[in-house]
């Protein structure tokens, strides 16, 4: 297809210390979370200067892929718009709009489906079309993690981490989601949902690397809300607890569930999971996020070039059945956030 832009779409993240408050209540924007809350999750940011690690993560992806698409001849912007820090997503199609560009990649970076990591992101575009009124043809990549660029990636880091920590108990983390929003997280069939993703995901690296049934599993991290709102479980930690007092003596965890290293990585999993791990004796390494690994970074190139309905190389584009379910009152999208 003819393209004028790839867009990066991501959460956003703060840069200095000043922005972190503000930045925690535009991620919690509608929630009714006292400002005395946000400053204690607050402290997460602070322990590593008030910069969140997403923005240079970002960037590093976004050179790579750029650098990718350049060695197939096509030269074409990549940017990057937020949902909740600037550049905000609306910014950015304006200034794309004005550059006189038309037809955009869109390309989030979650790579599961759920209403917060693909279809929440379809409402930021079409709310951002409505804010600015740019006529843009945009298209969305769907959620990539079952492509096999995404799996050889982490199967990378599964070796590499075994390599300094052989035998160890793998344990593949991602993002907790309500239980809820776990069972409307895809098409009616309870093999779409957010955890069976995961599943089938972790089942294909550990086919890849090679081990055995008993020496894998999953665990959740980042839990957050009200206590008496089920989420998924089990939360890293109260793992680590079980398997020690299981006799298990070394562990690897792997964040499968993130692309790159931003706070849930170097937060929940390298100082909160690692102090508990310390704490209990057991030996302890987090694998490597997918990153720029070469094999990710090209099926993304494959992903934004031909991101047509269906499925492209383990890739689905959004379309109807994508993250069926909104929140409730939230309109159809039109036809240039991708659906069909």
């Amino acid at each position: 297809m003819t393209l004028d832009a790839v867009l990066v779409l991501s959460y956003g993240g703060p840069r200095k210390p000043d922005d972190v408050l503000p930045f925690m209540r535009n991620a919690t924007r509608g929630r009714g979370i006292p400002d005395e809350r946000l400053l204690e999750v607050s402290e997460h940011y602070l322990l590593f200067g008030g910069a969140s690690p997403i923005n240079d993560r970002n960037a590093e992806l976004m050179d790579a892929l750029s650098a990718e698409l350049s060695s197939r001849g096509v030269d074409v912007p990549v940017v990057i718009g937020n949902r909740n820090w600037d550049p905000y997503v609306h910014e950015t199609l304006a200034e794309l709009a004005a550059a006189g560009a038309r037809r955009v990649a869109v390309l989030a970076t979650s790579a599961y489906a759920s209403y917060s990591s693909c279809r929440q992101y379809r409402e930021d575009l079409a709310a951002a079309i409505v804010t600015t009124g740019v006529e843009l043809d945009l298209v969305k990549v769907g959620p990539f993690a079952e492509s096999p660029g995404f799996v050889t990636a982490n199967a990378d880091a599964v070796r590499a981490a075994r390599a300094e920590l052989p035998g160890a108990r793998v344990l593949f983390v991602t993002h907790s989601i309500p239980t809820a929003m776990d069972k409307a997280s895809g098409p009616a069939a309870a093999s779409n949902t957010y955890s069976a993703q995961h599943q089938r995901v972790a089942e294909a690296i550990a086919a890849e690397v090679g081990l055995a049934d008993d020496g894998w599993e999953i665990a959740y991290c980042s839990r957050s809300g009200a206590p008496h709102i089920p989420w998924l479980e089990p939360d890293v930690n109260d793992r680590l607890e079980e398997l020690a007092s299981e006799g298990v003596e070394t562990v690897i965890t792997v964040p499968f569930g993130f692309i790159s290293d931003h706070m849930e990585v170097v937060y929940d999993l390298d100082t909160d999971a690692r102090a508990t791990a310390e704490r209990l004796g057991l030996g302890y390494v987090r694998a490597a996020t997918v990153g720029v690994h070469p094999a990710f970074v090209s099926m993304l190139a494959d992903a934004v070039l031909d991101p047509q309905p269906g499925e492209v190389g383990g890739v689905r584009t959004c379309h109807a059945t994508c993250c069926l379910l909104g929140r409730p009152g939230v309109p159809p999208l039109p036809a240039a956030c991708g659906t069909d």
